[in-house]
């Protein structure tokens, strides 16, 4: 027969059981949480700058600047209303990992959002070949491909091509393509943005 459990005993068990309780739910939360960014180790193995950054003022919320990002690629509202909060959200961009950079312009130009793009170029954007593919500015393109004929096989954000811009071009689609397509003939993919015309 098993001795009976002294207060002691109880109150070590009880302890325990609420100590493992608890680091089980503390585990399940952390296996719940989403990724988070994590810097690439660097270290110099070159002369350092000789000009030292001052650091003077805060940097900009990456958690900002990414949630930026991604409501720039779907929701006008929420662009404007994170724009508004901070101006210089406007030519920031995310790194979403091994130099996959974006910004809310690239975000909205590669999903073929019109009105966000023309929003945040009127907030200052800086205007790439991307967007001006996209936007079906095919003067601005062909002075673009002028000036540096390489660019026909750039990438911008996700590694999407000129071609995939041309595709999302609204009524200018067909004659950006056709000059693209004129430049460097590709296999064109169907574009999984590109939206399709309302039916009946």
């Amino acid at each position: 027969m098993s001795e009976p459990l002294s207060r002691r005993s109880l109150c070590k068990l009880s302890a325990g059981a609420v100590v493992g309780s608890l680091a089980g739910i503390a585990g399940a939360q952390e296996l719940a949480k989403p990724p988070s960014p994590t810097e690439a180790p660097f270290s110099r193995d070159y002369p350092a700058p000789e000009f030292k950054p001052s650091w003077k003022k805060p940097q900009i919320s990456r958690l900002m600047i990414q949630d930026f990002v991604i409501y720039a690629h779907y929701d006008l509202k929420m662009a404007q209303t994170l724009l508004d909060r901070e101006p210089m959200l406007i030519n920031s961009y995310m790194d979403w990992g091994a130099g996959d950079w974006e910004s809310g312009l690239g975000g909205a130009s590669h999903m073929g959002r019109h009105d966000i793009v023309g929003f945040l170029l009127e907030r200052g954007a800086r205007i790439d070949i991307f967007c001006a593919t996209m936007m079906g500015q095919l003067d601005a393109v062909k002075q673009f491909l002028t000036l540096q004929p390489k660019l026909i096989d750039s990438r911008g954000p996700h590694g999407f091509t000129l071609h995939f811009h041309a595709q999302l071009a609204g009524k200018d689609a067909d004659r950006m393509v056709e000059y693209l397509q004129s430049i460097k003939k590709v296999e064109l993919k169907p574009n999984p943005f590109l939206r399709k015309p309302p039916s009946g």
